[in-house]
């Protein structure tokens, strides 16, 4: 897998004109299965640059988490070369993809009409806050916006008593993951049929369709059977469970991991309870089963816990905190955080996809590039000359 060629998606060149981290993690993907991709910025740069601890001026670790594997162009889309300059771009590409809303995006001159007009066997990949057929299109959307609009807050307000936001930036990342599959499901349709595919996708309904999964719950029927909202995942209950010197994770599921846990604990007796019998009253008494499990596993320590828990196959795990992360024996052995030496950041540490093909991890190939890096290079490949590259890369106005 390290030979760039193997790679599942190399040969496709992706124009990634997205910024923040919706996109960008989306284009990361492609990039990481060995698609070639050239991210596109204002001079400004992507708003991430600055999120962070740095080592120099515009290389943020907001930035360094999502932009590798990509080489890095500059050009000011308000002056009219640097916008012939990317429709030269455009004529190369297998993909052009964005997170621009769709009034700015079509006021530079790039929706997808004029876009697939001049490639028409172009990918072109509009990842949007809401869908454009809705009332809502147009809109600015951020990661925090999506998490109270989907559900994902209200879910805390049903358990807490108050809403909350999940301490990670979730609707970003999730709907980036979506729009990566989308995009690589159009390249294989265009590939099957030589045509173009335009594909759009919303981060506030991709979203709501992610939230709804398990919460949609009684209200999947018509009428209703039931409320919304998992009556497991919504437990006060469920939550970390402290042990006698810590906190751990435990997820007895089946009927026989419950009876194992009971057994475990030296209660095999409540394994019998009607209440506890099977999934479906489990489901229906969960507080009260959780919090019954809770105090038992307050009675022993983490170690002896994790231990028993699994001699006998019953999914469990410590707390990890951000640092015991770094110091984990299963990751370590994976080399799942790969030392990498950036050119002008120095030694850094990148994580793993989480992917292997044929038992191979995916490379590292190109490190995040610093603002407009290659614009010189990119330009000059696409066969700019020298005049029409000092032109689309000058800051004078027109």
């Amino acid at each position: 897998m390290n030979n760039p060629l193997m790679q599942p998606l190399s040969g496709l060149r992706v124009l990634d004109l997205t910024s923040v981290l919706f996109g960008p993690y989306a284009t990361q993907m492609l990039g990481d299965l060995g698609a070639e991709v050239i991210k596109v910025e204002a001079p400004d740069g992507d708003a991430t640059r600055r999120i962070g601890p740095s080592r120099n001026v515009g290389m943020g670790v907001g930035f360094l988490g999502c932009n590798r594997n990509k080489r890095g162009l500059v050009l000011d889309l308000k002056r009219e070369p640097a916008r012939a300059a990317l429709w030269q771009l455009i004529d190369s590409a297998d993909v052009f993809v964005h997170n621009i809303r769709p009034q700015k995006v079509a006021a530079l001159g790039f929706d997808a009409n004029a876009v697939m007009a001049r490639k028409p066997d172009i990918v072109y990949g509009a990842l949007h806050g809401y869908l454009e057929e809705g009332p809502y299109a147009g809109r600015p959307a951020y990661d925090d916006i999506i998490q109270g609009e989907c559900g994902v807050a209200a879910a805390f307000l049903a358990r807490d008593g108050e809403p909350a936001f999940a301490p990670t930036v979730l609707a970003d990342k999730s709907a980036g993951l979506l729009a990566a599959n989308g995009i690589t499901a159009a390249l294989v349709q265009k590939l099957r049929t030589g045509r173009g595919v335009y594909m759009e996708i919303g981060m506030f309904e991709s979203m709501a369709a992610y939230t709804l999964i398990e919460h949609q719950f009684g209200t999947s029927f018509v009428p209703p059977q039931g409320e919304a909202g998992y009556t497991r995942v919504i437990s006060a209950e469920r939550k970390p469970y402290r042990t006698l010197d810590g906190y751990i994770s435990m997820l007895a599921y089946t009927d026989k991991q419950w009876r194992a846990f009971w057994r475990i604990a030296g209660k095999p007796e409540i394994a019998d309870d009607p209440g506890y019998a099977s999934i479906a009253v489990r489901t229906e008494n969960v507080d009260r089963l959780y919090a019954s499990a809770g105090e038992t596993l307050a009675t022993r320590s983490t170690s002896a816990w994790l231990t028993a828990l699994r001699e006998a196959e019953i999914p469990c795990g410590p707390i990890n905190t951000f640092e015991d992360l770094r110091n984990d024996a299963h990751l370590g052995a994976i080399g799942f955080f790969r030392p990498y030496q950036h050119p002008s950041e120095g030694a850094l540490e990148l994580t793993d996809t989480g992917l292997r093909f044929n038992r191979e991890a995916l490379p590292i190939r190109h490190h995040p590039p610093q603002l407009g890096e290659h614009s010189d290079e990119i330009l000059r490949d696409a066969g700019l000359s020298e005049q029409d590259i000092r032109a689309a890369l000058s800051a004078d106005n027109d």
